[in-house]
């Protein structure tokens, strides 16, 4: 088996797929999705690299340079008033994950350690910390139960088994460890908890669990860059360095891929979520030295949102390949967006001039 070591954390953006509700858009959004800056939120005081609404729509969480993630509710007239600020991590925090049943939120410390907090009191409840043997925690998901979360260290050069994949309870109690010889850099549990889905340079894997059969659904001489799972976790989306974007089902057949355009991805990791079926071609947007962050939002997720280097956010509607809204306010690049699950009118972004703003369509 295959396990999990991060690259530049910086820049490693991780996928959110907003398709978990799949009721229509209102009046006021037929046309584009989004409108207008409703609000400019400026809680961080560095880069901010990630934002991801809960499972329920009604929280944000956003992750920055400046070692803090904040916990933003979403309030009754679609404005966010800070709830938490999560304060602990040394280093830059580069990805979180909301728990199933947003009770919880995972933070992802750059090479540090993995916390687990209590989204209502904002208190930590657990701190995986990597042990000598292990250079660092490098990936995390959630069990479908939110009661059990899997995580990977990567080894040092001088351990003897370098690379290994932890399962653990809520106390930190470890359940499982899968021991490997493979660099992975992704890592995903499907929504029904029985497979595990990992990716080393250029290979995807699949784990069944809990027999521990394993098979392999890719291989190419091409870096593979990201991979997500759709909403319904019946298809994973690959984003692979030769530009090309794959769409496979987990029992391991695949559709045509398609590619996807408008950026450049030689130095650089990215990655685009999507809402279930071969993503169209997109281009308008700028991306060529930081890793921009994209997903599908909206009814049945019609829409592509993107940042962009130009510090511009960039709207598509499925079957479109030029943008047909460009969102402008951001100085800096805007390197991830999220869309709320249950509110398909509202969006988020995360900029490196320090602010996340919320778009709504008018």
């Amino acid at each position: 088996m295959n396990l999990i070591v991060g690259r530049d954390k910086k820049r490693t953006i991780r996928g959110v797929n907003s398709n978990k509700n799949n009721s229509s858009l209102t009046k006021r959004d037929h046309n584009s999705g989004i409108d207008a800056c409703l609000q400019v939120l400026s809680g961080h005081n560095n880069e901010v690299w990630i934002v991801m609404f809960s499972h329920n729509g009604n929280y944000l969480a956003s992750a920055s340079s400046d070692c803090t993630a904040i916990i933003w509710k979403v309030e009754k007239d679609d404005t966010l008033t800070k709830k938490h600020c999560l304060e602990g991590h040394q280093h830059p925090i580069s990805f979180v994950a909301w728990s199933p049943n947003d009770k919880m939120l995972l933070t992802l410390g750059s090479g540090e350690s993995l916390r687990l907090w209590n989204t209502y009191s904002g208190e930590c409840n657990l701190n995986i910390i990597d042990s000598v043997d292990y250079s660092s925690i490098t990936a995390c998901a959630w069990f479908p139960n939110s009661e059990k979360l899997v995580y990977a260290c990567s080894g040092t050069t001088t351990a003897s088994s370098p690379n290994r994949i932890f399962t653990c309870d809520l106390e930190g109690q470890e359940l499982e460890v899968w021991i490997g010889d493979r660099i992975i850099y992704e890592l995903a549990v499907t929504p029904d908890g029985q497979y595990l889905i990992y990716a080393s340079k250029n290979e995807i894997w699949i784990r069944e669990l809990p027999n521990g059969r394993e098979w392999r659904i890719h291989e190419d001489q091409t870096f593979i860059s990201s991979l997500s799972l759709s909403g319904d976790g019946q298809s994973l989306t690959v984003n692979l360095g030769n530009q090309e974007i794959h769409v496979w089902n987990y029992d391991g057949s695949s559709t045509v891929p398609k590619t996807f355009m408008g950026h450049e991805n030689e130095k650089i990791v990215s990655r685009s979520c999507f809402g279930g079926s071969v993503p169209e071609t997109f281009t308008g947007h700028k991306s060529r030295k930081f890793v921009i962050r994209s997903c599908f939002g909206g009814s049945d997720s019609l829409f592509l949102a993107s940042g962009s280097e130009d510090s511009k956010v960039y709207i598509w509607r499925r079957g479109s390949q030029t943008p047909i809204k460009v969102l402008r306010g951001h100085s800096m690049v805007v390197s991830c967006v999220s869309w709320n699950p249950t509110r398909p009118h509202m969006l988020a972004s995360a900029s490196d001039d320090h602010t996340i703003r919320i778009w709504l369509a008018c």
